[in-house]
């Protein structure tokens, strides 16, 4: 076997989230071979080297399982809160091994949250260089016009830097003049759409993410857990790999073959024409 990062494999044992498999090498709590390790990029050999987290072997190796959560505003994305507000982790339940969300959803945010314990799959999701895209639905004073969405469109300069091109578009509008905006960004920076949306003079009142790298929460309640199918996991998994979303999960023709159309049937005699004496 290819070595391997030690946060990275304690993760994938599902001991952990990477970071915090990180703070525990930092913290000591890891040994390699007998000796305490601090670098948590160290390369392991886990065929080779004898690892123990708290004095304890690794677990061997887990069979991945996905989970897609309708998160509902007022949880948040963490296991532990000084605050004591309810974390998604308590509503998620037990499961058959532990498993970690993908990203996160601000407190006061709703929608799409994926849960696994794949941390492979889970870093290639969230790392800036795959662009995943994420997309919202946003209720927002008063409705945007057309140069508005323009310069959403282009990008607008906020306190980190001018946000990616993304996708914008008016849904509807109330009677008391505000909208329903759906945007889709493929940048995971903290608060993104309400700052993005601030910026421009629309704040948000409420944001739900619909959908996230192809995962949909269409037809789900508010709460509600389920695994996902296996055409979703191919699915993320080529979103993964730098797959475009639109064609992610179909069946790839291969090169040199191609299947013959059929002729079609003439039905009844075929007419001699006429032709006209010259």
């Amino acid at each position: 076997m290819t070595e391997i990062r030690i946060a990275k494999l304690i993760a994938s044992r599902g001991l952990a989230s990477r970071r915090e498999a990180e703070d525990w090498i930092r913290e000591g709590r890891v040994k390699i071979n007998g000796e305490i390790l601090d670098n948590p990029g160290t390369l392991v050999d886990p065929e080779k080297d004898h690892i123990r987290v708290d004095g304890k072997a690794l677990p061997e190796p887990q069979e991945f399982v996905y989970y897609l959560m309708f998160k509902p505003r007022g949880t948040i994305t963490t296991r532990k809160d000084p605050q004591g507000r309810k974390s998604v982790i308590e509503l998620l339940g037990e499961t058959e091994v532990r498993v970690e969300p993908v990203g996160r959803l601000d407190f006061d945010t709703e929608g799409a949250l994926l849960f696994t314990n794949d941390g492979a799959l889970a870093h290639k999701l969230t790392h800036p260089s795959t662009r995943v895209p994420k997309r919202y639905v946003a209720k927002v004073w008063r409705t945007p016009n057309e140069k508005t969405l323009e310069r959403l469109k282009r990008g607008v300069h906020l306190d980190d830097g001018k946000t990616a091109p993304c996708k914008v578009r008016v849904l509807d509008s109330t009677d008391g003049g505000n909208a329903r905006v759906e945007i889709t960004v493929v940048e995971g920076r903290n608060r993104l759409i309400r700052r993005m949306l601030q910026a421009v003079n629309h704040p948000v009142s409420k944001l739900r993410r619909e959908s996230f790298a192809t995962l949909t929460v269409r037809d789900m309640e508010r709460g509600a857990v389920r695994r996902l199918t296996l055409e979703e996991i191919r699915r993320i998994r080529e979103v993964a790999e730098g797959r475009s979303p639109k064609r992610a999960g179909r069946v790839r023709k291969k090169k040199g073959f191609a299947i013959a159309k059929p002729k079609k049937k003439r039905h009844g005699k075929r007419v001699a024409r006429n032709k006209t004496p010259r």
